[in-house]
């Protein structure tokens, strides 16, 4: 298996294809386990998934593959992402895995593993693993296989620690919430945190069925959330993806609240408390030129990354900061939880809502945004768009035409066959010319 599986966050592809077929999914939980495996005491493994059909039988092969090296199973059923970080670290796991392939389609799956102190996994333990595949995995004896046995209140263990993240003896009586839980893994978890602080809970997006995981509804299509926020009356509307990691918030009037807006919220509350260490905010290259010109406002810097919430926790440990995210609603606060949290970055919106007495309207537009256009174009996965050079020119004119009064982005998706091209200028008619330009030249490349 020389091909490399590891992307931007797991592995990831189209169910029942390479590489997430259930025989890659066994192998890959063998090599995984015999690479945490380190001495002969007990071994444990946590595995958690999202609502996908295909969800089964990605779990049973991992399982198969963890317990033939002497890895004990516990299997979690559909929990958030973040409750795997927390949930390996608070029962002593030598590993977490999440089964999902977060915003994705249905269609697609994922494996992401967390290492025994609930963080994603390191590049060098990836290519280890990566590397074991390609070798004869020594099996436990057959006296040593391991055992799996089902967590059946893993859900409820998460729940209760989420509702720890809201500030003491705070309430949400009196707040009318809208929840998208994009009919994903916080299809159960998010609206009981809401009801049992309090809130009036109005659900959605909770009748998985195997195949309607983020279709037309999540984080990803927030103009769901958004129309119940508007028929009901709600305070306030909350989107979360596939498998719970990221959130998109929407205010009383139906308006989009984006990570950018929530990450800067939280950092200028942060900072005024004197809570945001090493007083900056870490974001990626895709985050609006209008919060980082909000933060330099407020004395608060800002740290960029690659694309990826796991740059962003990489370099928030290695430079010691507790606050971090991608304006896709990825909101990472390491007080809290060890990777991005859609929930508690909710309730920690909620909370400012609560103390301020604040609608979210007002809470939610915290700095003016500078235009900013994004296109994602899906293309064939035996093509090569941006090696063309008919799109390398175009980029090039693109940044010529632009100057120093805009930026360019352009980069093929970690998770998925897209090429995401994004502008960002003052001068919105300029900035949709030099998008289209290059967006018409990948099409034809794709």
């Amino acid at each position: 298996m020389s091909k490399d599986l590891f992307g931007t966050d797991g592995v990831r592809g189209q169910a029942n294809s390479w590489p997430m077929t259930a025989e890659v999914a066994l192998r890959l939980g063998a090599a995984a386990g015999r690479h945490f495996r380190r001495d002969k005491q007990e071994h444990r493994v946590v595995i958690g998934k999202d609502t996908r059909l295909s969800g089964y039988m990605i779990e049973t092969a991992l399982t198969a593959g963890f317990t033939s090296t002497g890895m004990n199973v516990f299997v979690l059923g559909p929990v958030p992402t973040p409750a795997i970080g927390y949930l390996t670290h608070s029962l002593r796991a030598d590993v977490g895995v999440m089964i999902s392939a977060s915003h994705n389609p249905a269609i697609d799956n994922g494996i992401k593993f967390f290492g025994p102190d609930g963080f994603k996994l390191s590049d060098d333990d990836e290519a280890s693993i990566q590397n074991l595949l390609g070798q004869d995995i020594a099996l436990a004896a057959p006296e040593n296989i391991g055992r799996a046995r089902r967590l059946d209140d893993a859900r409820g263990r998460y729940i209760e620690y989420a509702k720890t993240t809201f500030p003491g003896r705070k309430r949400l009586d009196g707040l009318r919430i809208v929840i998208d839980c994009a009919n994903g893994a916080a299809y159960r978890t998010a609206p009981a945190v809401l009801w049992e602080l309090g809130a009036e809970v109005i659900p959605i997006g909770v009748e998985p069925d195997g195949f309607n995981i983020n279709a037309e509804c999540g984080s990803t299509y927030p103009q769901t959330a958004a129309r119940k926020v508007r028929e009901s009356r709600a305070d306030i509307g909350i989107c979360l993806d596939g498998d719970a990691d990221r959130v998109i918030l929407i205010d009383e009037t139906g308006h989009i609240i984006d990570g950018d807006q929530i990450m800067g919220l939280i950092a200028s509350h942060w900072a005024r408390e004197g809570r945001l260490q090493g007083n900056a905010l870490v974001a990626t290259v895709m985050s609006n030129l209008g919060l980082e010109r909000f933060l330099e406002s407020k004395g608060i810097g800002l740290e960029r990354t690659a694309v990826g919430d796991r740059h962003v926790v990489e370099m928030m440990r290695a430079k010691g900061h507790n606050l971090g995210g991608e304006q896709s609603g990825h909101i990472v606060m390491t007080d809290y939880a060890t990777t991005g949290d859609g929930v508690i970055g909710a309730l920690q919106f909620l909370a400012a809502m609560v103390e301020t007495g604040k609608k979210a309207s007002q809470l939610g537009r915290v700095f003016d945004l500078v235009p900013q256009k994004l296109v994602n174009i899906r293309y064939a996965r035996d093509k090569a768009p941006l090696d063309s050079d008919e799109v390398q020119q175009a980029i090039a004119d693109g940044e010529a035409t632009l100057g120093t009064s805009g930026r360019l982005l352009i980069r093929k998706s970690g998770t998925e066959p897209l090429i995401r091209v994004m502008g960002e200028a003052e001068d919105q008619a300029l900035l949709n010319e030099v998008v289209d330009k290059i967006v018409d030249c990948v099409n034809r490349a794709s």
